[in-house]
């Protein structure tokens, strides 16, 4: 299934697209079983529930790996990063599990993913992990919602438009990027925020780029969400003699003012 002229223009200028249904709704109930197991919460006892947020690994079982590899989303993958340009995943990244609690979960600030170690830094700081504006390694950044999500369910914040922002805040870094400890994104607090609210199955397919922000849960179920980065199968180029140029690099490139 493709997406639509309108859904790729929408992904250039705003940063995102959501896909409802891009996944079967049985596959984030086996997933969420799984997930519900790992936490060591009883699902039916909330006074269980003692962190406002449970943080989980990657997953490999058979409902992970067919969440992530729907023709839809291969598709949607071929449209927005390039066919040939994106690595298959086989499994689903973090899942930050999010419960009703009055405490305040701790990482809730606003970001952007970064996505490689500075060679002359200690790479278990992730503060030092960098960004720069070819976006090297993370071709999207993916978010798939395991159970319904609601606006008082802790969905994700979304700065639209804030990628173009970030584009020109990283240029004058080239190569080298900016860490995650410098980043400054007074230049996308202008920008209008929505939610990434939908159903169990839903996915928001992002531009690296996009500036987000986690938030406490106001609502009664926890929230169950994947954020795994799709991996680029090789660089973006900013500057290509073909102009084959993927909405992810035209979105870049209309940040710089280059389209």
């Amino acid at each position: 299934m493709l997406l639509e002229d309108c859904q790729v223009q929408q992904f250039i200028e705003q940063g995102f697209i959501r896909l409802d249904n891009a996944f079967p709704r049985q596959l984030a109930d086996a997933g969420r079983e799984i997930l519900w197991r790992d936490t060591g919460c009883d699902p039916h006892n909330p006074t269980t529930w003692t962190q406002p947020v449970i943080r989980l690994g990657s997953y490999t079982q058979e409902s992970f790996q067919q969440a992530v590899n729907t023709a839809q989303l291969h598709s949607a993958f071929d449209q927005l990063v390039g066919k040939g340009r994106w690595e298959p995943r086989e499994s689903l990244g973090t899942f930050p599990i999010r419960f009703p609690s009055l405490d305040d979960p701790g990482d809730a600030g606003w970001h952007v993913d970064v996505s490689f170690a500075d060679e002359n830094s200690d790479p278990n700081d992730f503060f030092n992990w960098r960004v720069n504006v070819h976006s090297r390694g993370r071709a999207l950044l993916m978010l798939f919602l395991f159970s319904d999500v609601s606006e008082q369910d802790a969905p994700t914040r979304i700065r639209v438009g804030s990628h173009l922002d970030m584009a020109q805040w990283l240029a004058p870094a080239r190569d080298a990027g900016i860490s995650l400890r410098e980043l400054d994104l007074t230049s996308s607090t202008h920008r209008p925020q929505t939610l990434a609210v939908g159903a169990a199955g839903t996915v928001y397919l992002c531009h690296p780029f996009l500036v987000h922000a986690a938030q406490p849960h106001h609502g009664k179920e926890p929230r169950f969400m994947a954020q795994p980065p799709l991996y680029p199968a090789q660089p973006f180029h900013l500057h290509r003699k073909d102009n084959a140029y993927s909405p992810v690099e035209m979105a870049i490139r209309q940040g710089l003012g280059l389209e």
